[in-house]
């Protein structure tokens, strides 16, 4: 076995090649670091102008996880590095990847990922970008940068903003933990396919007729994950997001966010997926709370583009800035789950500080050229 953490493949087709991605640190749940994201662009960049590539399968190694997220740990290490100024890796792997994410979500060719077990924060960014996307019985899906005093990136600004209801609301401010039904329900995925026809997926895709027409190659993806997904239906498990969906518009009706928030803290239930929802909020950070629900505000009407270039502005405020190493040093440092953070409640930060993370620190934008 390669000790490469990103392995990539040209499978022989009935006609034309389908490329293969491996995301290969299954230690680390598969979770990205900067050479990760600059090979998978590299890769994508050159396929993408191959005319014997027809359509490119992305999976993770391992039965744990598609992929956790970023390198966390190595963006504290950038953030604490150079307290309050430029944080030089962890901004170059922000820019890289929300780059690689674009390129992913305008990709002309068939994206199929496969996403089986976690999928998380970056991972998800992967996933929710291609354009055919694939859950199995054992996905796990959350975005819980509130309790790192991060937020929903990765182009989570304009996937959660496409959910039905309130949801992406929700889920942004409490990181709840969803499903493949509930992927499926809030346009994060495309098919359940039970994770036993991986392999008979894979070698249908391999038995093609591809051509040089990216349309009939899309129809030729569905043409062959359709009756897998059919074959899956009694496998899939009940979701969570559309039978709470009353509740949670319910509690997202507020006169303002502080009223969102003591709504969703506050709620009193027997429902232990609401509950837990509520004490992950009740325990994050609350400056980060009210950037998350700003940054979906201020976004709700932008371009895939424009969403990519004010994720980049607000992640570089934010890495500069104490909150979040004090996030990732209680979580995942330390792990005492005890973090100090700035302000005690949403209602004590004062209005100049929350600005201050959308206004540009830098004259020109590093992704102004998407």
């Amino acid at each position: 076995m390669s000790d490469a953490s990103i392995l990539f493949e040209e499978l022989p087709a009935a006609g034309g090649r389908v490329g293969r991605v491996t995301l290969s640190v299954a230690a680390t749940l598969n979770s990205l670091t900067l050479e990760m994201v600059d090979l998978l662009q590299a890769q994508l960049d050159a396929w993408r102008d191959d005319d014997a590539i027809a359509a490119v399968f992305i999976e993770g190694a391992g039965e744990k996880a598609f992929c956790a997220g970023g390198d966390v740990q190595a963006l504290h290490a950038s953030a604490v590095a150079t307290p309050g100024g430029p944080c030089t890796y962890a901004e170059d792997f922000f820019t890289r990847e929300y780059r690689m994410n674009y390129t992913l979500h305008t990709y002309p060719k068939p994206l199929v990922c496969w996403g089986h077990g976690i999928v998380m924060g970056g991972g998800l960014g992967v996933m929710a970008g291609c354009s055919h996307r694939v859950v199995t019985e054992k996905t796990r899906i959350a975005m819980p940068e509130v309790t790192i005093a991060l937020f929903p990136d990765v182009g989570g600004t304009w996937f959660l903003n496409h959910m039905p209801g309130r949801s992406g609301q929700f889920l942004a401010l409490t990181g709840a933990s969803i499903n493949a039904a509930d992927a499926i329900y809030t346009g994060l995925a495309d098919r359940f396919i039970a994770s036993e026809h991986k392999a008979d997926v894979v070698g249908q895709l391999a038995a093609q007729e591809w051509t040089t027409d990216t349309a009939r190659n899309h129809a030729l993806v569905r043409h062959v994950l359709r009756p897998f997904a059919e074959r899956s239906i009694d496998q899939c498990p009940g979701g969570q997001v559309e039978p709470h969906l009353g509740a949670i518009n319910t509690l997202c009706d507020g006169d303002d966010i502080h009223q969102v928030i003591d709504n969703i803290t506050a709620h009193a239930s027997q429902d232990p997926w609401l509950t837990k929802a509520g004490e992950s909020l009740a325990h994050g950070s609350p400056l980060a709370a009210l950037w998350i629900n700003r940054q979906l505000w201020e976004n709700r009407h932008a371009s895939l583009r424009e969403v990519f270039q004010s994720e980049i502005q607000l992640a570089t405020n934010i890495v500069r800035h104490p909150e979040f190493a004090e996030g990732v040093r209680a979580l995942l440092i330390d792990k005492d789950r005890n973090p100090a953070w700035q302000y005690k409640a949403t209602r004590d930060v004062p209005a100049a500080d929350l600005d201050a993370f959308f206004t540009a620190p830098w004259a020109d934008n590093p992704l102004a050229d998407l």
